[in-house]
């Protein structure tokens, strides 16, 4: 899995390819190699970051205006040079990079053998060149359509071969793909933001797609080999976009535009005081009825944002939600029919495991709902519905501003359907659309107090040996992704707990060296935790409380008192998670760790 670029034109294609791979830098990887097309076909790669990879190509500059490149996270064999991406086939003849799994490699590896071929690596890529090379006889094109007809599993992949220097085939299976359209040259990447530097006018690849790309002209194919047509998209981010633009990381960069997140997660979606979800409107009154049970699916911080979605849902909907965790979910045998209303959370929308499940949930009738970051990724077009979040490119590996989108877009389709049922009054509506419209602000007065969540960092943090953060109903869901941003970025062990459960067990870990982030902003229950910090104080753990603005009594319990804006108690997630992501962010930097690329982790994990 991980980083795609490819190139053919008029120019150099090597520092394009290493540019396009810089790009892709933030979804992971552990090593990086690139190929190219000129006089010879020749690949260069190596273990490692990219800069190693540039310094191995002063010894081995490649010439040519064709070309792939691949960052890697390793799935099938170790991390090294030989595992790396480019792969030959046996000859040399034939070079593939690939992003997926070939689910059936050992069966296509051990036929192989048997016919007489030797392999070079312990990956599952290997195979595909090889069966793309049995195949060939002069038409790269179907042979890789061959290929592709006996691989199964997932796989973006793009090939090129030394008899034909003047063209490029790729393909897409459930790993995402795109073709970036030039001036006589033509791009290819698993990501658009390394295409944004060259080109804005996009082709997002559908799964079963095989294209045959020359420097003039992009010809799509189905599985069948019928000439297909995919719509031409003008991507409006930009190239500055995705570049820090003078922060320290992209984290911290992210998290600072939060606000205008928050802002544009709602556009479109407020008229005259009245939430409206456009992308909703085919979801009748009378099917809403029906609905007798709501799931929140997704991974990871997604997932975080879909426990939120649960509270909400069954306070506003009144029916039976669960927010589950993508890759238990689609071995749980859940039990759904179509009266069931699936959300499908996730930022890339290429998440395998979230796939998996959605895919899962349609089978059994489910009606889908995907809430998505990356416009045109695969739980975008295979939902029923899709709701983006408008959070724009999300950089760092460790989501920050995404999940604040989603969470309000969970918070903005909850209340649309509540409305729906007559189950929100209007003058509910129009309190929880005021508050809304403040939110950016009161995000920005978070932000500007950044200096204070720092401080506390650098002076509280070096002597503590765990941490655990606790909250109650949308405070415990703050609480799991305060912790998970913690371990991500940090490394520092973390847990998230409901606060009433400390005494449970938990408690007994709690020693002076123990810090707990007690998130205390739910209104209703805010006496509840504050009872629950007093017993950590009884134990002399430090405390860092998060809470309301005017909730006073909270500093002669607390070690230290972080004040957010008031907001109305459904609400708060939206900014109360904020900052969560300081401490998370300036405990990492106070350690001088690599925060936008956290060890062993990948931005898009699109294998099981």
């Amino acid at each position: 899995m991980c980083g795609i670029v490819g190139y053919i034109g008029n120019k150099k294609a090597l520092p394009l390819l290493i540019d396009g791979l810089k790009h892709l830098e933030y979804r992971g990887y552990d090593s990086a190699g690139v190929a190219v097309l000129g006089d010879d076909l020749n690949v260069v790669k190596t273990q490692g970051r990219i800069k190693v990879l540039e310094k191995k190509l002063k010894e081995f500059p490649l010439k040519g205006t064709l070309g792939i490149g691949h960052t890697r996270w390793a799935t099938h064999g170790i991390p090294n040079e030989v595992n790396a991406h480019p792969h030959y086939s046996e000859s040399k003849n034939i070079v593939v990079v690939h992003n997926g799994i070939v689910e059936n490699y050992l069966e296509l590896k051990k036929m192989l053998i048997k016919e007489g071929h030797n392999f070079r690596s312990e990956t599952d890529t290997e195979v595909i060149p090889y069966l793309i090379e049995e195949f060939y006889d002069g038409n790269l094109l179907e042979a890789v359509q061959r290929a592709l007809n006996i691989i199964e599993g997932s796989y973006a992949i793009a090939v090129i071969a030394k008899s034909e220097k003047d063209k490029l085939v790729v393909a897409r299976n459930d790993s995402p793909l795109v073709i970036g359209l030039g001036k006589n040259e033509n791009f290819v990447a698993s990501d658009i933001t390394a295409l944004l530097p060259y080109t804005h006018k996009i082709i997002t690849l559908e799964n079963g797609d095989i294209a045959e790309i020359t420097k003039k002209e992009v010809n799509i194919y189905d599985k069948q080999g019928n000439k297909i047509e995919r719509p031409v998209q003008s991507i409006q981010w930009n190239a500055e976009d995705a570049q820090k633009g003078g922060f320290k990381h992209f984290m911290l960069k992210e998290i600072f535009e939060e606000p205008h997140v928050i802002k544009e997660a709602m556009r479109g979606r407020i008229k005259n005081d009245s939430i409206e979800i456009p992308e909703l409107k085919n979801l009748s009154k009378d099917y809403l009825k029906n609905i007798n049970q709501v799931f929140f699916v997704a991974c990871g911080t997604a997932y975080h944002a879909g426990v939120v979605g649960k509270y909400l849902s069954e306070k506003y909907l009144k029916i039976p939600s669960k927010a589950e965790v993508a890759s238990e979910f689609r071995y749980s045998d859940p039990v759904i029919d179509d009266k069931t209303l699936l959300f499908v959370i996730s930022q890339s929308g290429e998440t395998a495991d979230t796939l998996a499940a959605l895919r899962l949930g349609k089978e059994k009738g489910a009606k889908t709902i995907g809430i998505v970051n990356v416009v045109g990724s695969s739980v975008a077009r295979e939902v029923d519905n899709v709701v983006y979040v408008h959070a724009g490119p999300e950089i760092a590996v460790a989501s920050t501003k995404a999940y604040v989108a989603q969470v309000e877009v969970i918070g903005l389709i909850i209340s649309y359907l509540a409305k729906s049922l007559g189950k929100l009054s209007e003058s509910s509506e129009r309190t929880i659309v005021k508050e809304l419209k403040m939110l950016p602000e009161k995000a920005q007065s978070i932000l500007d107090r950044a200096d204070a969540i720092a401080e506390f960092v650098y002076n509280t943090t070096k002597n503590i040996e765990e941490t655990f953060y606790i909250g109650r109903n949308l405070d415990y869901a703050l609480s799991l992704e305060g912790a998970l941003k913690l371990k991500e970025i940090s490394y520092v062990h973390a847990e998230g707990y409901p606060a009433g459960e400390l005494k449970h067990g938990p408690l007994a870990l709690v020693t002076p060296k123990s810090l707990i982030i007690a998130i205390d902003t739910y209104a209703p229950l805010y006496k509840k935790t504050l009872s629950n910090i007093k017993e950590v104080k009884a134990r002399k753990g430090k405390v860092l409380a998060i809470t309301r603005k005017g909730y006073k009594d909270m500093e002669s319990v607390a070690d230290k008192t972080f004040y957010v804006p008031e907001t109305i108690p459904d609400l708060s997630p939206i900014i109360s998670v904020i900052p969560l992501q300081l401490i998370a962010y300036y405990t990492a930097e106070s350690r001088g760790l690599d925060i936008d690329k956290p060890r062993n982790l990948a931005k898009s994990v699109t294998v099981e």
